[in-house]
């Protein structure tokens, strides 16, 4: 394909991703199979999302990776009130239908991002008669993302609610996956210690009344209340945080035989082929995708995270820091477990999607951060001869798709939607029959994100290109 044409399109219309045609165009550029969607049914779209083909075996690697997601989500479901039989049913059906939701950060149901992506989930697991929605929450966030927006803002009826009633010092500075609790549903407005509005306090009715380690478990605790109340029962939610991934990595890394063990922490050297070809990717047009901000692992203390740096088999927190610990199995999986440190996002994508081969639905930014992190481990085990695992990531079918902020109503108010309905059924028929451009609404969080204006530049000018050696590893059959 010719860089500068664009499914019949000029190099001019990608130049600045400021309208929604531009955006839509651009993302057929990079995932063609989109192209064929924007007209049809949201439905037909959400199937073909979910549509994915059982967890292949014969990659040693691979089959070990599954195996321990599998024991990850079976003790998820478990903790969240599934019997045995129930958790076992979840985690085979991650192996015969290897997809995740890993859009929405760790967010109440109702916050309208989050809740419409949880429908557009609903359709795609709807359609293939999935009895488990598996969800991967990042914790690894501050309360606030932006103005009054993130897991500790809540907005209902055109308020803005202070889900902990939290003050501002306390939500810029701790993360959500922090144990600096106890923390409390409030549901607080302007008055504290008092829920804002009626459907705050209809809200707080269905919310556990108790106090929580983590904003994290209070989270997935409300979610779990909110989906029996609120969503069909015919579907079952399972949520999974950092904290979960904590425990998955250290059991990767218990297992003195495992991948993780000897190559990933190894001598070191996968390691730092994975930093190096971080570094080489921001300093080429696709900066700034994958951030350097922590080096494989984040520290956590007193509810906070920090960033550690890899150095003399070493991750210590850096100049004038006393934390360290040592880059060995046995030590990383003690301070996983002893929650000293969490892994980061990468880390997390490598156990729970990469490896095991487990398809991941995201937003704006994930759908071109997640292939170049498949294209920087793929990077790495070239330089390893890694022939097994580089052949099974390969044969992955779309690993990485768009998932997340699809359905994104003009007027979305979840709770408002609800209770005007009969059922979350009947809203999930109204949005079906959608088109996709027409359900995905504006994409203002494609067009208000400067780097992708900077990469539809970059495709503009031919520096990017679907057949691009970093994007080699993205949209595969």
């Amino acid at each position: 394909m010719d860089s500068h044409q664009v499914n019949g399109k000029s190099a001019d219309s990608l130049r600045d991703p400021s309208t929604t045609i531009d955006v839509r165009n651009t993302l057929s550029h990079l995932m063609p199979h989109l192209d064929e969607f924007w007209s049809r049914p949201l439905k037909d779209y959400a199937w073909a999302v979910y549509d994915v083909e059982p967890n292949r075996t014969g990659c040693s690697p691979r089959d070990e990776a599954i195996s321990f997601l599998r024991k990850c989500v079976e003790r998820v479901a478990l903790g969240s009130g599934a019997d045995q039989q129930e958790a076992q049913q979840a985690a085979d059906q991650l192996a015969a239908s290897p997809i995740i939701q890993s859009g929405p950060h760790c967010h109440l149901l109702f916050e309208p991002d989050a809740f419409y992506t949880h429908l557009f989930s609903l359709l795609g697991l709807g359609a293939h008669r999935l009895r488990w929605h598996i969800c991967y929450n990042a914790s690894t966030v501050k309360f606030i993302e932006r103005s009054k927006k993130g897991p500790g803002w809540l907005h209902l009826n055109g308020e803005a609610v202070n889900v902990f009633g939290l003050p501002r010092s306390r939500m810029d500075s701790y993360s959500v996956c922090g144990f600096n609790g106890p923390y409390r549903f409030m549901l607080s407005g302007r008055k504290s210690g008092e829920p804002a509005n009626a459907a705050a306090t209809r809200l707080k009715a269905i919310l556990p009344n108790t106090e929580f380690s983590s904003a994290a478990n209070a989270i997935t605790a409300g979610n779990q209340a909110i989906w029996k109340k609120a969503f069909p029962p015919q579907v079952r939610l399972l949520q999974f945080d950092d904290i979960d991934v904590a425990d998955l990595v250290a059991d990767h890394l218990e297992d003195t035989g495992s991948w993780l063990s000897t190559r990933f922490i190894g001598n070191g050297s996968f390691a730092h082929s994975i930093l190096e070809a971080i570094d080489n990717l921001n300093a080429d047009p696709w900066a700034g995708w994958i951030r350097r901000t922590t080096d494989l692992f984040w520290g956590l203390a007193e509810g906070k995270i920090f960033p550690l740096r890899l150095g003399c088999n070493v991750l210590s927190g850096g100049y004038g820091s006393r934390f360290e610990v040592r880059f060995s199995p046995a030590d990383i999986a003690a301070a996983l477990r002893q929650r000293k440190i969490v892994p980061s996002l990468f880390t997390t994508f490598l156990v729970t999607s990469i490896l095991p081969g487990v398809r991941a639905l995201g937003g704006c930014r994930q759908t071109v951060y997640y292939p170049l992190m498949r294209y920087v481990v793929a990077n790495a085990l070239e330089r390893l001869e890694e022939r097994d695992l580089l052949k099974a990531l390969r044969a992955d079918a779309r690993p990485g798709v768009w998932g997340h902020r699809v359905l994104k109503p003009s007027d979305g108010y979840p709770l408002l939607e609800i209770e005007t309905s009969r059922s979350i059924l009947d809203l999930l028929t109204n949005y079906s029959e959608q088109s996709l451009a027409q359900a995905c609404g504006d994409l203002a969080s494609f067009t208000s994100d400067p780097i992708w204006a900077e990469l539809s530049t970059c495709i503009a000018n031919g520096a990017v290109h679907a057949q691009s050696p970093e994007w080699r590893w993205a949209q595969l059959s």
